[in-house]
């Protein structure tokens, strides 16, 4: 059973940091491209950052290049996003993705989310 659980969201203050988790199982996290998608209220679910199966290659949305910073420690199957400078306009539903291609085989994988909110 495929599970990603993700947590470190909250509430912080405009300028502040927030460090988010994913755990997953399920599936070999090591040969899987991780990704953050976030959506916030009536808006379409968009891709924030990912990160290659060996962590070579990160890439990033152009509203979060530079604040955010994501990671993976493929021995403890967990990814990070660590955001920092937060905007209000961060504020959003956070999720967790995994993608695994094993011949032609392409599966994804999502977490639950968790809530980010950047207000004073």
């Amino acid at each position: 059973q495929v599970q990603l659980v993700e947590s470190g969201g909250g509430l912080v203050q405009p300028g502040g940091s927030l460090r988010l988790s994913c755990v997953a199982s399920g599936f070999t996290f090591r040969r899987a491209t991780m990704s953050w998608y976030r959506q916030a209220p009536g808006k379409e679910r968009e891709l924030v950052a990912s990160i290659t199966s060996l962590g070579g290659s990160t890439s990033y949305a152009d509203s979060v290049r530079g604040r955010f910073t994501i990671s993976r420690d493929n021995a403890k199957n967990t990814v990070y996003l660590q955001m920092d400078s937060l905007k209000p306009e961060d504020t959003a539903v956070y999720y967790c993705s995994a993608r695994s291609v094993v011949g032609s085989l392409r599966s994804d994988y999502w977490g639950q989310g968790t809530q980010v909110t950047v207000s004073s």
